[in-house]
């Protein structure tokens, strides 16, 4: 049973890896900034209970779950970004997709810092909020 499930786990993470176009680098930094996201984010609900997803500030298994529907969407989307490198022949479509998806992480991540009081550099909160202001007039409704 043991060799079963190892092979199993083996075999789907081998597909996994091929379908994002290898466990290199950039993936590495995304599913760590993805990590680092999610915990930043619980920490915020869990002891600071001020997160601006919730109506009290803290914890709600309903926002959890969306925040790891939305990764693994992102993942997709790497997926989906991959294939159209294999398919045109080329090698940058998925390195902007990840590159992209990390600074979209880094600066949730930033956000969740401010949210625990953690004092921001002045240049990386303008750099923040002009994001914000340029998502907003993009019509997009969070960073």
């Amino acid at each position: 049973m043991k060799d079963l499930i190892s092979a199993a786990v083996g075999m789907t993470a081998g597909v996994l890896s091929w379908l994002v176009g290898g466990f290199d680098v950039p993936v590495l930094a995304l599913v760590i900034c993805m990590g680092v996201d999610y915990v930043t984010g619980l920490i915020v609900a869990g002891v600071f209970h001020a997160s601006p997803k919730t109506d009290g500030g803290g914890l709600d298994s309903r926002v959890g779950w969306k925040g790891l529907a939305r990764k693994l969407v992102t993942v997709l989307i790497v997926v989906v970004a991959n294939l159209a490198d294999l398919l045109l022949e080329v090698h940058y479509i998925r390195d902007a997709a990840v590159a992209a998806f990390c600074a979209n992480e880094c600066l949730s991540i930033l956000e969740n810092a401010g949210l625990m009081g953690i004092r921001i550099p002045n240049i990386l909160t303008s750099a923040l909020e002009r994001l914000r202001e340029k998502g907003e007039e993009d019509g997009e409704s969070e960073i």
